[in-house]
C-alpha cells in the first residue's frame, strides 16, 4: 500500500521494485502452496500469463501464486553510446519512478541525462496506492486506474471511522510509459547495467557498470531505494521496518464495500480460535488493507505498520490465511502476490557528500507510516530545478566549481532545515507507534482519525512542518483518551527527549 508505502524499482532492498506504499516490494509471482490457507514451501515453478492463473476448489487454496512474471513495455529506447566517451551532466542510477522522474525534468531543461537501470523497459511490479489529490497535484490523473470515493477503517469489532478522502490504485505500465516517452522525447539516453562502482574526480565521476562500460558524468543521482548502492551512511543503520503479505486475486466473493477501499482493518476477532498467534497479534499487531475491484477481484494485504525487528514474512502470511478464512473469503487464483520489507526511520545518509540520492536512498520513506511514491513524486521537481539551477551555473562562470560544490547545494535544497526538523518528527512518531501493543494501537488511531482531516490529512501526505506538527500533536493528545494519553506520556517521553536533542543539535 504506497499508502503507508511500497517499494519501488529493480535497485530496492529484496530485489525489485507504497504502502505503509509504492521499498521494498517484490511483486513476486513464485508458486506457494495453501492448504486451507496456510502458506507452505515453496514450489518449482510454472509459466503463466497475465490472465491464466491455477484454478482450485473453493474450500482449499493449493498451489495458487504463479511464477515470476516479467513484463516488459514494448518500444525501442535511445541506448547510451560508450565510443564516445562524451560527459553527460548527469547519470540517474535506478529506473524507478523517482528517478525517472528526475531524468525527465532535467533533460527537459537540455541537459544531457542518462538513466542506467538493469531492466530498464520492465514494468514496475508493485502495487502503488495513492491518495487521489496527491496525484491531482502533480497533473498525473491519467496514471491511475482505479478509484473509491473514500476509505474505511476498523477500529475494532465495534468502532469504523470512515475516511471522505479519495484513494487510488496507480496504473503503474501507464505512469511508466508517460515518463518514459518524455524522457525519449527530451533525448535522455539509456544503459542497461548494474553501477558496480564509482570513482569521483574534481570535475567528474566515473561509473563503472557490471558490463565492463564506464559512463563520464558531472553529477550522479542514486535512485536505487533501499538497496542504498551508492549514497553513503556514517551513523549504525536500525530502522524500524513494514512487513506485509499481499495477493491480488479472485474470489468466489467478500464481505466488502467494493465503492470504498479498505485502509485499515484492526480486527482480531479471526483469532479467536488460535490463541497462541492472538498473544502475537496482541504484542505486535497487523492489519488487512484491500482495495476492491469488484465483488470477486480484490487486493488484500496484511500489514505490520512496524516492529523492530521486523515481523517474519511467514508469520504474517499466517496471520492473513487466518483473517481470509474468518472473513469467508475463498480464492479462485492469484493474479500477483507481493512481498515488502521496508526500512522506516533510521539515519539520513551523509550530509553533503557527491552521489546525489531520492527515495529510500535518501531517507525520504516516511519514518511513521512507510509512505513514498508521492513523496519523491513530489521531491523530484525540487531536486530537477537544483541540478538545471547549479549546473547552468558551472556552466556559465569562467572558473571550474567542483563535483562536490555542486553536490553540497543540491542536497541543501533536497533536506533543507524544515525537512529533516520534519523528518525528527514523524521519527518521535514511529518510535511511539513501535512501543504500542494492539490496544494502543487502537487507541492512538481512533483519536488520530477523528483529528481535523488537515491535520490526518497533511500528516500521511507530508504536507506539514514543525510549528504545524506540534498544533497537530496537541490536538491528536486532546482528542485522545485518558487511556491514551498516559499510555502516550508513559512511552512517549525518552523519544521527546531524543526529538529535542536531535533538534537542538541540527542547526543550518
Amino acid at each position: 500500500m504506497d499508502t503507508f508505502l511500497r517499494t519501488y524499482n529493480s535497485f530496492e532492498f529484496l530485489h525489485p521494485s507504497n504502502k505503509f506504499a509504492g521499498n521494498l516490494n517484490q511483486l513476486n509471482q513464485s508458486k506457494s502452496q495453501f492448504q486451507d490457507f496456510k502458506f507452505g514451501p515453496k514450489k518449482s515453478q510454472f509459466k503463466l500469463g497475465q490472465k491464466d492463473c491455477v484454478k482450485a476448489s473453493s474450500s482449499a487454496l493449493l498451489e495458487l501464486v504463479p511464477e515470476i512474471k516479467k513484463e516488459n513495455l514494448d518500444f525501442d529506447l535511445p541506448m547510451y553510446d560508450p565510443s564516445r566517451n562524451v560527459v553527460v551532466d548527469l547519470v540517474v542510477v535506478g529506473g524507478g519512478p523517482s528517478g525517472l522522474a528526475v531524468a525527465q525534468q532535467v533533460s527537459e531543461a537540455g541537459l544531457t541525462v542518462c538513466s542506467i537501470d538493469p531492466s530498464p523497459k520492465l514494468i514496475w511490479p508493485n502495487n502503488y496506492g495513492v491518495w487521489v489529490d496527491e496525484f491531482e497535484a502533480m497533473d498525473l490523473l491519467d496514471c491511475l486506474d482505479t478509484t473509491w470515493s473514500s476509505a474505511v477503517v476498523y477500529i475494532d469489532e465495534k468502532s469504523t471511522k470512515s475516511l471522505n478522502r479519495p484513494y487510488a490504485r496507480v496504473n503503474r505500465k501507464q505512469l511508466k510509459t508517460k515518463m518514459l516517452q518524455k524522457c525519449i522525447a527530451n533525448g535522455v539516453k539509456f544503459h542497461q547495467a548494474k553501477v558496480i562502482k564509482v570513482i569521483h574526480e574534481e570535475l567528474k565521476s566515473l561509473l563503472i557498470c557490471n558490463d565492463g562500460v564506464t559512463i563520464q558524468a558531472t553529477l550522479v543521482l542514486d535512485a536505487t531505494g533501499f538497496s542504498r548502492s551508492l549514497v553513503q551512511y556514517d551513523k549504525p543503520y536500525n530502522p524500524g521496518y513494514q512487513v506485509a503479505y499481499g495477493i491480488l486475486a479472485e474470489v468466489e466473493e467478500h464481505p466488502f464495500d467494493v465503492d470504498k477501499m479498505l485502509f485499515m482493518d484492526w480486527r482480531d476477532s479471526h483469532l479467536d480460535q488460535n490463541l497462541e498467534i492472538k498473544a502475537r497479534n496482541s504484542r505486535i499487531p497487523t492489519f488487512l488493507y484491500a482495495m476492491p475491484f469488484s465483488s470477486t477481484r480484490i487486493f488484500l494485504e496484511e500489514t505490520s505498520l512496524v516492529a523492530r525487528p521486523g515481523l517474519k514474512m511467514e508469520d504474517i502470511q499466517e496471520r492473513m490465511a487466518y483473517r481470509l478464512k474468518h472473513l469467508g473469503i475463498k480464492v479462485k487464483s492469484i493474479e500477483e502476490d507481493e512481498r515488502c520489507v521496508i526500512p522506516m526511520g533510521g539515519p539520513l545518509p551523509v550530509l553533503p557528500q557527491r552521489v546525489l540520492g531520492i527515495g529510500g536512498t535518501a531517507g525520504m520513506v516516511h519514518p511513521s507510516t512507510g509512505y513514498m511514491v508521492a513523496r519523491t513524486l513530489a521531491a523530484a521537481p525540487i531536486v530537477a530545478k537544483s541540478i538545471i539551477r547549479y549546473l547552468n551555473n558551472e556552466k556559465s562562470m569562467v572558473a571550474d566549481v567542483t563535483g562536490d560544490d555542486l553536490a553540497a547545494g543540491i542536497w541543501r535544497e533536497l533536506w533543507p532545515i524544515e525537512r529533516r526538523r520534519q523528518r525528527e518528527f514523524f521519527c518521535f512518531g514511529m518510535d511511539i507507534l513501535l512501543k504500542l501493543d494492539l490496544e494502543g494501537t487502537r487507541r492512538f488511531f481512533d483519536a488520530f482519525f477523528d483529528l481535523e482531516p488537515r491535520y490526518w490529512h497533511g500528516f500521511l501526505s507530508s504536507r506539514l512542518f514543525l510549528p504545524e506538527l506540534v498544533t497537530f500533536g496537541l490536538s491528536l493528545f486532546g482528542h485522545a483518551s485518558n487511556t491514551c494519553r498516559v499510555e502516550i506520556m508513559a512511552k512517549g517521553t525518552l523519544p521527546l527527549a531524543t526529538m529535542i536533542g536531535n533538534l537542538v543539535r541540527d542547526r543550518e
